[in-house]
């Protein structure tokens, strides 16, 4: 198992109709990072600083995890894990194929 891996991922939601799997601090760093400048505020600054720490081996990845979690809460961005993976496993279903 990945080190740097989440205990369970998280999903948050990157614009009106898609939700993103935040499964790894490489995934919470990519996520943040990407952040609009002018939506940045403390609790974004908090979840950047965690998960950099605990990428660099200072900081437990649980403690990462949460504070995107609070990160996310905040931003109002968080979205329901079941509603997520129902979503996820109904576009896994398809055939693939266009039908006209």
């Amino acid at each position: 198992m990945n080190p740097e891996a989440f205990s369970s991922p998280l999903f948050v939601k990157r614009a009106a109709y898609i939700v993103q799997e935040i499964a790894s601090l490489a995934d919470a760093i990519d996520f943040l990072n990407e952040w609009p400048e002018d939506r940045r505020d403390l609790a974004h600054d908090a979840a950047l600083r965690a998960c950099y720490d605990a990428h660099a081996g200072g900081e437990l990845v649980k403690a990462a995890r949460n504070a995107f979690l609070g990160f996310a809460k905040q931003a109002a961005i968080l979205e329901d894990a079941t509603s997520a993976m129902k979503w996820l496993a109904a576009c896994k279903s398809g055939s693939r194929k266009v039908r006209v």
